[in-house]
């Protein structure tokens, strides 16, 4: 039998995926990218064996994202007993829909012929409008129980297997009920296409959120749900939605195709999703699903722009003025965090921001970090013993925020560390201490690149108003063009945020 390597292809080199449109006389490409895993479809070696010189041609049509698979190779291999190539038709079925597998001359000619194309608008509701380097971008939202939501989810959800580490396909056979939990964000940009009968609508990304209904003893009171913010009844004789019930929205799938990166969609759909959130009733706390580090940055850019915006921040202060002998132990546990922080200001302040515990209290921390003076919290470590009795503000304010972090990490790894003898518990609690306040920086100044940009952008907007004599919306906050600010985010890889120990 030949040899089997000389009939294995590179899965991700195999794979070309392309948005495409009606052209003057043919369907023109409007993005073409390649996948980044194609492990969850072709195994962990992200190998196809049985071609030379294959090629898998994944095309969508820009407005409808009608897919459509073409595959095609110099050579395939013919079987040996068991052995044959593998069945592309078979392996990417799982993956996509029937209508995939049409052929590309049937595609091609739906895409250039179609008649409804021009009058095709997203599905569901249009929340919000922006520009970005002079091109302008919607973004609308549905219920997964939607058909139309549901046709183009099942139609684009084979992306979330070549660009979501770990990510899984929605059930769409789910009962309607539980597909009203589900809500559906379409970034679209609004194009000039070269054809009369194009669609102006190209796809940007998408993400899911859904609600998580907490059923325990505690949140039920004689057919009431409680709590701590509402107190909900069950309606009498009436059919009940999902998002009639107080609930937590879990972010799930969020993908900014590739073509699209850099140009600030990640943060203006996050904090649309945010926006939609906030105003629901009934929405108790916003959590995300597994997040990779690309998303736990700009949540946390998000998450800490709007908390400074709208004076979260403002009216939370570190205690500095604290007997220092209660803090004589390395690990800061003999201060208790309540001495520290009002706490019951802060779970106020949390709940009205419907953050979860972790990242909240992240963010409180982050926040007091950055108020201290860069030369105090850089300083060596031989004089921290002592600025609980400085003078010096910063000095202080950074040795009490050290034993609040401290605190913290301990709690959180306590089953860990209690494992270990005391100098090693105490090396590793300062190690990982280290960790957290470095990442705090980097994120700040991430931040204030963020800030930067963000001026510059209003700059560039008001030159371009001013040219053109047309008024423009600035809105609350502009992008930033430079930041590659959510390139693909979900299921899987998530960031340990330095406080594995």
């Amino acid at each position: 039998m030949e040899d089997q390597d000389a009939w294995s292809v590179n899965a991700s080199e195999a794979v070309k995926i392309s948005i495409v449109q009606p052209g003057e006389t043919s369907p023109t490409t409007l993005a073409q990218f390649p996948p980044q895993f194609t492990y969850s479809i072709f195994g962990d070696e992200e190998r196809i064996f049985g071609y030379q010189g294959l090629k898998i041609d994944l095309n969508f049509a820009a407005h409808d994202l009608t897919p459509n698979l073409k595959f095609g190779w110099d050579k395939k291999f013919q079987p040996v007993g068991e052995t044959e190539a593998t069945d592309l038709e078979e392996t990417l079925r799982p993956f996509t829909i029937d209508e995939s597998f049409s052929s590309r001359d049937q595609f091609n000619k739906q895409v250039q012929e179609s008649q409804t194309a021009k009058d095709f608008k997203p599905p569901g509701e249009l929340f919000q409008k922006y520009t970005s380097k002079g091109r302008q971008f919607e973004i609308w939202y549905g219920e997964l129980s939607d058909p139309t939501v549901k046709l183009l989810i099942s139609r684009i959800q084979i992306l979330i297997a070549f660009f979501i580490e770990g990510g899984t396909l929605l059930d769409l056979d789910d009962q309607e009920w539980s597909l009203a939990r589900w809500r559906v964000y379409f970034v679209y940009e609004i194009t000039k296409p070269s054809v009369s009968n194009a669609s102006p609508y190209s796809i940007v990304g998408y993400s899911t959120s859904y609600r998580f209904i907490p059923y325990t003893p505690s949140t039920m009171n004689n057919g009431a749900f409680i709590n701590g913010i509402h107190d909900f009844s069950l309606p009498p004789n009436k059919p009940l939605h999902p998002s009639s019930i107080p609930s937590r929205i879990r972010i799930s799938q969020f993908l900014i195709l590739p073509c699209h990166h850099s140009h600030g969609h990640g943060s203006h759909l996050f904090e649309a999703m945010t926006k939609t959130m906030l105003a629901s009733s009934t929405c108790t706390e916003i959590t995300v699903e597994d997040p990779n580090e690309a998303f736990d940055d700009l949540r946390d850019y998000c998450d800490y722009a709007r908390l400074s915006a709208n004076g979260t921040f403002s009216q939370i202060r570190l205690n500095i003025s604290i007997d220092p002998k209660l803090s004589a132990n390395r690990i800061g546990v003999r201060v208790p965090t309540s001495h520290l922080l009002d706490l019951p200001l802060l779970e106020k302040l949390r709940l009205k921001n419907k953050i979860a515990p972790r990242q909240f209290y992240r963010l409180v921390e982050m926040h007091l970090f950055s108020k201290i003076a860069p030369a105090a919290r850089h300083a060596g470590s031989a004089r921290l013993t002592q600025r609980g009795r400085t003078s010096n503000l910063d000095d202080r304010a950074f040795y009490y925020w050290r034993l609040l972090v401290k605190q913290r990490i301990y709690k959180r790894n306590k089953d860990v560390l209690i494992q270990l003898d005391r100098a090693e518990r105490a090396d590793k609690v300062e190690q990982t201490l280290g960790e957290v306040a470095g990442d705090y920086e980097r994120l700040l100044r991430g931040m204030q690149k963020w800030k930067e940009a963000e001026e510059k952008s209003h700059e560039v907007d008001e030159e371009k108003a001013g040219r053109s004599g047309e008024r423009r919306d600035r809105g609350k906050r502009k992008i930033v063009e430079d930041e590659d600010d959510s390139d693909i985010v979900m299921t899987g890889a998530k960031r340990a945020r330095s406080e594995a120990l």
